[in-house]
C-alpha cells in the first residue's frame, strides 16, 4: 500500500467547510474540544456539501461531480465518482465500517479516521494499511449531535486527543446524506468482490455514478431510497489487471441481481427481515451493474443490469 495519509490528505476539504459555512449550509459546533460540522441536522446541507464530504470519506482520493440520470422517460440527478486510489480510498477510508454505540447514542462511522481506529481490525490486517495522523476525521450517519462522552470516545479509539477530531454529521433524512451514500457505488462492488475472494489489490482504477434519490422525512423511507440508489441504479466501472479466467469466475456473482432477495423496492425487503439486515442476504449489496476492463488483454466484462421502474417507485415517482 503507498504511504499515503488519509486524514492529512484531507484537510483542504475540511478548511472548505469551517471557512465557508454559510456557502455550504453547514453549521460549526465545537464539543468538548471536537470541531462538529453538522450538514444536514439543524444545518441544510445539500448537493455540493455532499459531493466535499464524499470526497472527504474517500481521504481525497476520490473526485466527484454531478450528473443527470436518464431513468425512462424521467431525469434524476446523479454523482460520478471516480479514483486511481481504489483500495485505499474506498475499503481504508470511505467504508461504513465502525458501528460506534455510547450510552444511548448509535451512529455508524465512516471515513479516515478508521484508519486510525482500525475498524474493523480484520480489515486492515488484510489490507496492510494504517493511517498514523495526529487529527483524525469521521462522518457519522445520525440524526443526533454527538456529545463530548461520544467525541471523546471516537478520539481515544484514534489514539488523538479530543481537540484534534473533526467529526461531520449527515442523518439519513437528509439531502447531503443521499449524496455521500450514492457516491459509495466504487467502495459497494469493491467490497463486494472482496467477499468474492476476488484479488482486491488488482483493482487499479475505478470510476461509477448512481441517482442521488430525493430525500424523505421517514427514516425508513429515505433508508429504502439510499439503497434502491445502488442495488437498482448504480453502475461501477473497474480496470484490473488479472487473469481473464479470474474475472469470468465471478462476474456474474457480482451484481446485486446474483441475489435471490433481489426484484423489489428495499424498503419492502427490509420489512419482510423483520427490520434485521441481518436476515437480508448479503450478497444483495452490490451494484446494479459491473463492467470490469483487464488492462492485460484488453478485455471488458460486464454483468447486471439497471431497474428503472424499481428506481421511480421507490423514488416516489408517480405515474
Amino acid at each position: 500500500m503507498p504511504e499515503i495519509s488519509v486524514n492529512e490528505n484531507i484537510i483542504p476539504l475540511i478548511e472548505e467547510l469551517c471557512v465557508k459555512p454559510e456557502v455550504y449550509n453547514v453549521k460549526i459546533l465545537n464539543i468538548g474540544g471536537a470541531t462538529v460540522i453538522d450538514a444536514g441536522i439543524k444545518a441544510r446541507g445539500g448537493y455540493i456539501t455532499g459531493l466535499i464530504i464524499t470526497e472527504i470519506c474517500m481521504g481525497g482520493l476520490g473526485e466527484t461531480n454531478l450528473t443527470t440520470i436518464e431513468l425512462e422517460e424521467q431525469k434524476i440527478c446523479g454523482i460520478t465518482v471516480y479514483t486511481d486510489q481504489p483500495i485505499i480510498s474506498t475499503l481504508a477510508s470511505q467504508m461504513a465500517g465502525w458501528k460506534i454505540k455510547v450510552g444511548e447514542f448509535e451512529a455508524l462511522g465512516s471515513g479516515p479516521a478508521r484508519a486510525l481506529a482500525l475498524k474493523p481490525k480484520k480489515l486492515y490486517q488484510k489490507l496492510n494499511y494504517k493511517d498514523t495522523a495526529e487529527h483524525a476525521v469521521i462522518v457519522l450517519e445520525t440524526n443526533k449531535i454527538p456529545d463530548e462522552e461520544v467525541l471523546t470516545y471516537i478520539a481515544d479509539k484514534c489514539g488523538i486527543e479530543t481537540e484534534s477530531l473533526y467529526a461531520i454529521l449527515t442523518p439519513t433524512t437528509s439531502l447531503t446524506c443521499m449524496v455521500q451514500v450514492s457516491g459509495r457505488i466504487i467502495e459497494t462492488g469493491i467490497h463486494k468482490l472482496l467477499n468474492l475472494d476476488f484479488d482486491i489489490e488488482s483493482i487499479k482504477y475505478g470510476w461509477g455514478f448512481a441517482p442521488i434519490p430525493p430525500p424523505h422525512p421517514n427514516f425508513e423511507e429515505a433508508m429504502g431510497r439510499a439503497n434502491d440508489a445502488i442495488l437498482y441504479g448504480g453502475s461501477v466501472n473497474y480496470i484490473v489487471e488479472a487473469e481473464d479466467k479470474e474475472i469470468e469466475k465471478i462476474i456474474e456473482e457480482v451484481p446485486s441481481s446474483s441475489s435471490p432477495a433481489y426484484g423489489k423496492p428495499f424498503l419492502e425487503i427490509f420489512k419482510e427481515a423483520e427490520g434485521d439486515f441481518y436476515k437480508i442476504d448479503p450478497n444483495l449489496f452490490a451494484p446494479a451493474e459491473i463492467q470490469i476492463t483487464n488492462m492485460k488483454t484488453g478485455k471488458t466484462f460486464k454483468a447486471g443490469k439497471i431497474e428503472p421502474k424499481i428506481l421511480l417507485r421507490s423514488f416516489g415517482f408517480t405515474e
